[in-house]
């Protein structure tokens, strides 16, 4: 008979979502909600910018670290400094201290010429150099008026280069139109982290609930369990616009909901001698 067998990968919030809220909102709502652990997105807020008060967050909550993804977006750019790999050696820091085992990183912009250069060896030579993992994210081109223009250099999909880890978000699988079961396929065993999220398409970056686009959020989710995927999974969504606390905790109840729905693989199960 077939039975449902649960891997082991942990199911994160990442502060992200809480936003407008603090970061220090996100561990308290993870804690009520029930999520495994948290991942930190170290942006404009000191609280994310600051080891000693996060580790104060997570033993006060009892709600693990489990990724830290670097600053690295657009108005993060002066966040602990304004050299990329210090921020990577600074993140990577973070994450030994905290416990962390992956820091998400995004691809250079085409204004870091140098940083673009050296990336991929870079990012090879620091994954060499210590046990957390450094795991490039997929990004999107921008698109308006019919073009689309890429901000990423070599490119916003890392499959392209031979980077020993991968996040895949499915938000920006939206954007970009790209196949994510595909793309994880590309990705494979260096497939180390997911921001789950859903979109429909558009050239906006949604981040919607799980469920709630066309992404094939479950299919992935399922195929992952199928996988024994050891990874984090991180519900990365868009809660932005919910009026009250109340309608922003029922949205990520619903992604957490989701993703423990399908984050499952079906077994066989072959019964022994039962009672004489």
């Amino acid at each position: 008979m077939a039975v449902v067998r649960v891997p082991e990968a942990k199911v994160a919030l990442s502060t992200a979502s809480v936003y407008p809220e603090s970061t220090a909102a996100a561990f308290e709502i993870a804690a009520k909600l029930g999520y495994d652990g948290v991942e930190v997105m170290v942006w404009t807020d000191p609280v994310s910018q600051d080891v000693e008060a996060l580790k104060r967050l997570a033993d006060y909550h009892g709600v693990p670290i489990l990724a830290v993804h670097a600053p690295c977006l657009i108005i993060t750019q002066r966040v602990w400094g304004t050299d990329p790999w210090a921020k990577l050696v600074r993140a990577r820091n973070a994450a030994d201290s905290l416990g962390a085992r992956v820091v998400v990183v995004h691809p250079p912009f085409r204004w870091q010429r140098e940083y673009a250069r050296d990336f991929l060896a870079g990012i090879k030579r620091m994954s060499q150099e210590t046990d957390v993992r450094f795991a490039v994210e997929n990004m999107f081109p921008l698109r308006a008026r019919g073009r689309a223009v890429t901000p990423y250099a070599p490119d916003w999909d890392p499959t392209l280069e031979e980077f020993p880890d991968f996040t895949i978000d499915l938000s920006h699988t939206s954007v970009s139109q790209s196949d994510a079961m595909d793309m994880a396929e590309r990705m494979d065993r260096r497939l180390a982290h997911v921001h789950i999220a859903d979109g429909i398409g558009g050239p906006r970056d949604e981040h919607l609930v799980p469920g709630r686009g066309d992404q094939p959020c479950a299919e992935l989710l399922e195929t992952l369990a199928a996988n024994s995927f050891d990874g984090t999974i991180v519900v990365e969504v868009n809660t932005r616009r919910a009026e009250t606390r109340a309608e922003r905790e029922t949205d990520l109840a619903e992604a957490l909901a989701f993703t423990r729905l399908h984050f499952v693989a079906a077994a066989d199960f072959i019964a022994g001698p039962g009672p004489n």
